[in-house]
């Protein structure tokens, strides 16, 4: 089996590493190789090296400046991933696309399954609802991810670590629920999917369990031998913010072994993920076969997947879903 990988940052990254593990050929496509936007370019990128799985972790996750550039936001989450689909079909490739728990509204007060109704809240979730419609009408699969955190890139948990050692107190949102996911397991879940005889169709890849950002934050503070009641609850309100966000994004996983749970995770991720930033983006240019040795994998300023934070003060630091834009790859 032969692998692609686009997009860059801290899921493509993990998923370069786990895929290598196989033994496989792997090729990882960072922006300054492969513009998803380019059809001419995706055709040859996949004519030339004849992968049977393509994991596209590229994506726009701006979701606040998604609201005023809504256009540019769905050329990259949905027009991108159409063409990146049909190619695939075509050359009999197996795509998996990363999706979000934002294509749903978060009033359900249930876990999300995979077939429940969408209604997204805001023009982020909406183009990635048109990515996942793209990638599902050529028969490839959908996986839906969330709150991602990991040991290659910015993310939440590791904004609460720098936090915990410069502020005397944080504020952090306790009514939005979700469920914090290591990329590195994350990246493991979508190379077993990609080898398994499970049909095309969506599927999600969180965590077990649930929990608050604030939530979240106590427990990486516990982690630090930090004081958690240091972390101080408060509403999404105290934090306006230009795209709403859904109050419950927890998603069920039905139709394939689900993830282990989250503060399972946190705890096995936390050698990593608390100490300096590894990884980070993905650069192509050579085919990798077997497990990954050597210095991490870098790159241009790509970042990709859906990168997820959470509302948080602290002084001038803010967090919430990917506040800044994710280049395609």
């Amino acid at each position: 089996m032969r692998w692609l990988i686009t997009g860059g940052g801290m899921l493509a990254a993990d998923v370069l590493v786990k895929a290598a593990l196989t033994g496989e050929p792997v090729l990882a496509l960072g922006r300054s190789e492969l513009d998803l936007c380019d059809v001419r370019a995706v055709r040859d990128a996949v004519a030339d090296h004849r992968p049977q799985v393509v994991i596209n972790c590229a994506a726009w996750t701006a979701v606040d400046a998604a609201e005023t550039r809504e256009d540019e936001a769905l050329e990259i989450n949905g027009h991108a991933v159409g063409t990146l689909a049909r190619v695939c079909r075509r050359a009999g490739a197996r795509l998996l696309h990363l999706s979000t728990d934002y294509v749903f509204d978060g009033e359900s007060g249930r876990p999300y399954h995979e077939d429940s109704p969408t209604g997204p809240v805001n023009a982020y979730g909406r183009t990635k609802l048109a990515g996942e419609r793209a990638a599902l009408d050529h028969g490839h699969y959908v996986v839906r991810t969330a709150w991602l955190y990991g040991a290659g890139g910015p993310n939440f948990v590791r904004t609460m670590i720098e936090l915990a050692g410069t502020r005397p107190t944080v504020d952090v949102v306790d009514d939005q629920r979700g469920q914090p996911t290591w990329s590195a397991d994350l990246a493991g879940f979508l190379v077993r999917l990609a080898r398994s005889d499970l049909p095309p169709g969506i599927y999600h890849g969180t965590s077990a369990g649930e929990t608050t950002w604030h939530g979240l934050a106590t427990e990486v503070f516990r982690l630090l031998g930090a004081d958690p009641g240091r972390v101080r609850p408060v509403p999404g309100t105290a934090f306006p913010r230009p795209a709403r966000r859904p109050a419950s994004g927890v998603l069920a996983c039905t139709r394939c072994a689900p993830i282990r749970h989250w503060r399972e995770a946190l705890h096995a991720a936390w050698p990593a993920v608390s100490g300096p930033v590894t990884g980070g983006p993905v650069t192509g240019g050579s085919v990798v076969s077997g497990p990954v040795t050597g210095g991490p994998v870098t790159g241009g300023p790509v970042t990709g997947g859906p990168v997820t934070g959470g509302p948080v003060t602290g002084g001038s630091v803010t967090g919430g879903k990917a506040g800044r834009q994710c280049s395609v790859a």
